[in-house]
Parts: structure tokens; sequence; C-alpha cells
């Protein structure tokens, strides 16, 4: 796994000209973007969502757009939409958004309903159908969404089988004194941004991808990521726990961090480490709960202190 380990080096490196002081989130986003998942990022505005995205994609050497959501965008908008051709009487097709690599969906909960659903068939299948024709996606599509969680007016909240499409949910957070000290120098002259460049060729992209599936598993640390997942559906607190689709997240998220680690294999604490970020955004409290001012950060952070890991023999 020393290869995957390199190449996240190289990445972290890379994308932290831009991003100060994040390494933990960078570190996540690329394990989600190694194990073929997507991320939604909820932060206030302000902390740097659109340059990680952007930097991300650069460093990456991939496609990038981005969409800002707001009430009047439509499916058509997301997914493209065909044009008839009055010279020959034929329809083409106009690509939307969707066709790229990295496509950063900026404040997703202010689109209506129909629209955020436009983008479950692509997240799960990398494809979409317009008019009966399915189109493919890029090989390596991987949407970043945004939402801001202090203002809710005009927004839809996302419901939950659209929270459930993204493995993990990031948040980046002010950054320290020195930290934003260290970004203002940055930005004295010209944003590090414009002289970022790519530091991998395209088909390591799928090379690596393909050796963090090789990661192993052990059936007891297998056992543990289900045993912390069932915990939030039999929690009192909870109206609504992770489906196995979070089981899913859980373990592949753990490999990809493994091998970042240069190991081929999984450890409790790689399950550990990533099961807050992959769990929380699942749950539904119970009314009672919210009332008693419980989070759902609460909830999993009290399940991980409880449940006993397996001792690696």
């Amino acid at each position: 796994m020393k290869q995957v380990a390199d190449f996240a080096e190289r990445v972290l490196k890379n994308v932290s000209r831009v991003i100060v002081g994040k390494d933990e989130v960078i570190k996540k986003m690329l394990a989600a973007f190694l194990s073929s998942a997507h991320v939604l990022i909820n932060d206030v505005p302000g902390v740097g969502k659109t340059m990680l995205a952007r930097s991300f994609a650069i460093t990456l050497g991939l496609n990038f757009s981005r969409v800002q959501c707001t009430p009047d965008l439509t499916p058509s908008d997301i997914t493209g939409f065909n044009v008839l051709d009055p010279r020959t009487g034929q329809f083409s097709f106009k690509k939307g958004v969707l066709f790229t690599d990295v496509l950063l969906v900026d404040e997703i909960n202010r689109a209506t309903p129909r629209t955020q659903s436009a983008l479950l068939q692509a997240m799960a299948e990398k494809q979409v159908s317009i008019d009966g024709v399915t189109h493919q996606l890029s090989e390596h599509f991987f949407v970043v969404a945004t939402q801001n969680p202090v203002e809710f007016e005009g927004t839809f909240p996302l419901p939950e089988a659209q929270l459930d499409r993204f493995a993990i949910c990031l948040s980046l957070g002010y950054l320290e004194k020195e930290q934003e000290m260290e970004l203002l120098k940055r930005l004295q002259k010209a944003h590090p941004i414009e002289s970022l460049e790519p530091v991998c060729e395209p088909d390591e992209l799928s090379r690596m991808k393909e050796l963090v599936k090789e990661v192993y598993v052990d059936d007891s640390v297998m056992d543990y990521a289900v045993r912390i997942v069932a915990r939030t559906r039999n929690h009192p607190d909870v109206a609504l726990g992770a489906s196995p689709r979070g089981s899913i997240a859980l373990v592949h998220l753990s490999r990809a961090l493994a091998a970042m680690s240069e190991r081929n294999f999984v450890l409790p604490d790689d399950v550990k480490s990533i099961a807050l970020d992959v769990l929380a955004h699942r749950l539904i409290l119970k009314p009672e709960a919210r009332l008693m001012r419980r989070t759902k950060q609460d909830i999993v952070e009290e399940i991980l202190n409880s449940e006993e890991a397996p001792i690696r023999g």
C-alpha cells in the first residue's frame, strides 16, 4: 500500500497549499473519493468549501463544475436536456453540469426536492436517463455538496434518502489564529490556487481505487462496524438509525484510510476515526432528545465510547 500512501501524501501536500490547517478534512475527503463515494460539507459561509473542492479537482487533474442551487433551479439544469435542431429535425442532447468529474453542488438545500432528486440516480449509478436514453457519467464522478447549517429561510431540508447517498458529512470550521494569519500571508499577492498543478496522472486514480479494494477487513473488525451501526438503530434517543448503506460506507472508507496509512488491513481505530463523519448525518433523533439538546454527534460518540473494539492478536 506504499503507492496509495505516497499518492495520498502528494495530494494532501498540494491541497494544503490552498486549504490551511485542515489536513484531516482533506484526508477524509480523499478517502471518500478513493471509495467512489460522495461528500456533504455542512458549514457556514466563508470557511473554504468551494476552494477545497476546486483545489481537490485541480490536484487530481480532474474536470470541475459548480452549480449554485436556488429554488428556480430545475432538474434539467442538472442533468441536461434534448434540443430540437430546426435545420435537421433531429434532437441533440445538451449536457448538464453532471457531466464532469468533480461537481460542487453549492447550498444543495436551497434547491427544490424535485431538483435534489435529480442527483439520486447520478450519485448511485453514475448515469442519468433522459427521455428513455441512458447517458454514462465520468468514471471518477464525485459530488461535493454543501449546505449552510445556520440559515434555513427558503431552504428545503434534504430527505433521508438523499442524505443517505452521502457517504460522509464533513465540517471545516473556523481557523485558529495562527492558521488564519498564515492564510492572510499566502493571499497577499496571488491566490495559491492560481498556481496549483495536478500531482498525478489520470490512470493513476483508477489504480489507487483498485488498490484500496484489496485492503483486508477481518471478520472481527467488520463485526465491530456492524455493532456500531446496529447500536444507532436501538438507541433510546434515536427515531431512525443508520441504514446498511451506512455500514458499507463505514467499512469502505476505513479501507481507504488504512491504505493511506500504508497498511493492507483495517484496524478498529480506522473504523472509529471515521464513524462520526459517516453515521451522524444519517440519524433522526426523537423529539424529546432534541428538547434535551442532545445532538447526533453526542449519540455516535456515546456509542463509540461504550462499544468494545476487537483486540488485534
